[in-house]
């Protein structure tokens, strides 16, 4: 049993057929059909059950599944690893974001500092809803992802970089534009652009309506807090940001916010990766400049007000 059969496996697994598994792997479909036969030789049964559409695990794959995913992890630790003790400034690092804000304003800027200590440094960002970044980071496709707190998972390890107030924000021109507060049976009446279910914060948003005995009347769901932004900059309707996050916008008379009363909800962003997994020296040194940007970006703000 190799890695690059394992590879292949895990890749077909995922991608549902040999041919979207194949270019996962950058390999032919020839070439990975000979590794799952091979692979399915040793084992003494098929893997897959081949349809028209798509391929199937079999009982055997998915036994093989959760191992192959184990292998893999272990076998790029010890190459992290390996690499360390070598001496080497290079490391692989894979970044999940779920906050589009944060991606285009923070994230360059500690990219850059970090492409600096490590100028070979092979690094990767990709974005996706929290939870998809959390099954990223449990099949081993990133290393490290910036999520909404909390993560229900125990196999999950977080680190806490931002609590936020979540507020109701709204354009300049609304009739409530210069009150401070808004109650839940106002807001409720609103048209309300929200963020799409199964998220942290529009479970709680969700759970405050309930709790108020009143019905939100949500006109949009959408998956990105700076689309929200922009309806709600466009008078499409009322939505709902962390105080800190549009805390510019409202300076620079774009949007008006309101504290909702009645409620408690933050927004909390962290770090995720896996528990007792390898931790590099270019993850250790992005943790760190992470902590470093948000502590200072905290403290710009303390002083501003």
């Amino acid at each position: 049993m190799e890695i690059r059969q394992l590879k292949a496996f895990l890749a077909i697994a995922e991608a549902k057929t040999f041919t979207a598994g194949a270019r996962r792997v950058n390999v032919t479909q020839a070439a990975i059909s000979m590794q799952i036969r091979q692979l399915e030789d040793e084992v003494g049964m098929p893997l897959f059950t081949r349809t028209p559409r798509r391929v199937i695990l079999t009982e055997a794959g998915e036994y093989l599944l959760d191992r192959a995913r184990k292998i893999l992890r272990e076998h790029d630790s010890a190459i992290a690893e390996i690499a360390e003790v070598a001496g080497a400034e290079h490391g692989r690092l894979r970044i999940g974001s779920s906050s589009s804000n944060f991606s285009a304003n923070q994230l360059p800027k500690i990219l850059g500092k970090l492409r600096r200590r490590f100028p070979n440094g092979d690094l990767h960002v990709t974005s996706g809803t929290s939870q998809l970044l959390v099954d990223k980071i449990m099949h081993g496709e990133i290393d490290i992802a910036f999520v909404s707190l909390p993560v229900d998972n125990s196999s999950i390890t977080t680190d806490l970089l931002l609590s936020d107030e979540i507020v109701a924000i709204g354009h300049p021109t609304h009739p409530l534009a210069k009150d401070r507060y808004i109650s839940a049976a106002s807001l409720a009446g609103e048209k309300l652009i929200l963020g799409e279910r199964g998220g942290n914060t529009r479970r709680m948003i969700d759970d405050f309506f309930n709790a108020a005995n009143v019905r939100p009347n949500v006109i949009m769901e959408l998956s990105r807090q700076a689309a929200i932004n922009e309806m709600v900059e466009a008078n499409m309707g009322v939505g709902t940001a962390g105080a800190k996050t549009i805390a510019d916008l409202v300076k620079q008379k774009k949007l008006v916010s309101w504290m909702i009363e009645g409620a408690e909800i933050n927004w909390d962003l962290g770090l995720a990766r896996l528990r007792g997994g390898y931790y590099s020296p270019i993850a250790k040194e992005f943790v760190s400049l992470c902590k470093a940007n948000f502590a200072e970006r905290a403290k710009g703000q303390r002083s501003r007000k």
